[in-house]
């Protein structure tokens, strides 16, 4: 799998939907409860991608190429404030 190439906004929507109602409002892929945030860890634990579809069928690669990809935009736009 390769991440190089980001997706845009309009992709990233197939995929990553946010609603109050599923997990308090965090980033999810479409049709399920796992969280951007969930798919993150999983990765920095150092559990493969493979691991990762095998332990949740309903993912496919394509989300965690989303998760990575709306994760990346989510700190393009983190501004930080430096204190005076």
């Amino acid at each position: 799998m390769t991440y190089n190439d980001s997706m845009g906004i309009e992709e990233l929507s197939k995929y990553i939907i946010i609603d109050q109602n599923i997990r308090f409002g965090k980033p999810c892929i479409k049709g399920t409860r796992i969280t951007v945030g969930d798919i993150l860890q999983w990765l920095s634990e150092g559990i493969s991608v493979s691991e990762i579809l095998d332990d949740y069928p309903l993912l496919q690669e394509i989300h965690i190429k989303a998760a990575l990809s709306f994760a990346a935009r989510r700190e393009e736009i983190v501004k930080v404030i430096a204190a005076a």
